[in-house]
């Protein structure tokens, strides 16, 4: 029987755990014995609280496929987080014994630290999946300093769990010269696993009805959607200097479709800003199971993260599901390899700059693809989809993992 401990750091209703980590425990779970567990560990924000009740479902449901679910309460990387995972590493490592517990696999680079830490006292061997850096991301999005006493213990962290996995799935091939560089390690057995997208999930079948386009007056309207944050690792205002463009182009053919979790108003906010009229944004907040009936009413995705040095490393799975859905994406430049098969394969518009020209620019493209057939521009984009984000690559790497070792 292996047992095997999943640490992440994101709340259950989160859609990293939803979209980017459930799925691959599930393929996990294949390749174990049948009578092994794995527990799942979540770090619950009050954003995302979730009812006891609520809890209790999920809990037995997940329980009938060996899945365990275990929470605590977030608190920000830090001090503060530091001194509650006392007692609750205290937990952790009871967890470890009485389970049985065979192997720790973390979920990205917080969730690593506490898997490094775990690992080191009970001497179990370290898993880090999604392996990209953070600490200088912070740094890099302006969230933190370089004296900043979170920093340094996370990149130290990094430097530390690196050296002692077992296996590092990563999120772009550059890393292991990344780890090189920056931490001085030599990366051994090393995955590569970009965000992945469940294609059946988002296709063709999930495109927007009649009924919901006339609800959310989108009859007949060039559709771009964003779904994501304003800030932290995402551009901001630079997104509406973009709609901005995208309306002074199609005029009131255009409609913009943000789903978000920033309350609506704050939103128009920023639109109202650069001159966008209200009535050519819907702002919605929309639940994980139904996305991709929005997804399916956009013409093209937009992709506004940062461009700093660290983004050449990961991967964004939105770039996935719009493509799965066959929607060309505006993106920035050297964000993971998308940017390169985006540009490669003529599927959207890489942001050189951040100012009017460049913003034009795009929008222009984007409207030269859409005047081609759209049943194949669709086809072609959903291609990239399979042949860059498709589970098989997840189904692969564990089974090498778990399976054959």
């Amino acid at each position: 029987m292996k047992n095997i401990l999943v640490l992440t750091y994101w709340s259950y209703k989160d859609a990293l755990i939803q979209t980017y980590t459930l799925p691959y425990v599930r393929i996990i779970r294949k390749y174990l014995p049948e009578k092994s567990r794995i527990y799942l560990f979540t770090i619950e924000q009050d954003f995302f609280k979730i009812s006891d009740e609520e809890w209790f479902r999920e809990k037995e449901k997940l329980k009938k496929e060996n899945i365990y679910l275990l929470r605590t309460k977030y608190s920000e990387f830090g001090v503060r987080m530091a001194l509650r995972f006392i007692s609750i590493f205290f937990h952790l490592i009871w967890l470890v014994f009485t389970k049985q517990i065979s192997v720790i696999h973390s979920w990205c680079t917080p969730a690593g630290a506490i898997g490094y830490i775990l690992s080191v006292i009970t001497f179990k061997p370290l898993i880090i999946d999604s392996y990209e850096p953070h600490a200088e991301a912070m740094v890099e999005n302006g969230e933190w300093s370089e004296n900043k006493f979170a920093f340094k213990i996370l990149f130290w962290l990094e430097k530390r769990m690196s050296k002692r996995a077992k296996s590092v799935i990563a999120l772009s091939y550059g890393m292991k010269d990344y780890a090189k560089r920056k931490y001085n390690v030599e990366i051994k057995n090393m995955y590569v696993k970009p965000s992945l997208v469940n294609l059946e999930k988002f296709s063709f079948e999930k495109i927007g009805t009649k009924d919901l386009k006339k609800k959310l007056g989108m009859e007949d309207k060039i559709v771009g959607l964003y779904v994501g944050k304003f800030g932290g690792i995402y551009l901001d205002m630079e997104i509406f200097f973009l709609l901005k463009a995208g309306y002074e182009y199609w005029d009131d053919k255009f409609k913009i479709l943000i789903i978000t979790n920033l309350e609506k108003e704050k939103v128009l906010e920023k639109s109202r800003y650069v001159g966008l009229p209200d009535y050519i944004i819907k702002v919605l907040f929309v639940d994980y199971s139904k996305i991709e009936l929005y997804f399916g009413l956009a013409h093209f995705g937009i992709n506004p993260v940062k461009p700093v040095p660290t983004k050449r490393h990961c991967t964004s799975i939105k770039d996935g599901e719009y493509w799965a859905m066959g929607l060309p994406v505006i993106i920035t430049k050297n964000i993971s390899d998308d940017s390169d098969i985006i540009e490669r394969e003529n599927i959207g518009y890489v942001l050189k700059e951040l100012n009017t020209n460049e913003y034009k620019k795009a929008i222009q493209k984007i409207d030269f693809l859409l005047k081609q057939d759209r049943n194949e521009l669709r086809k072609k984009i959903r291609s990239i989809a399979k042949k860059y984000r498709n589970f098989k690559i997840a189904e692969k790497i564990y089974e090498d993992i778990y399976a054959r070792k």
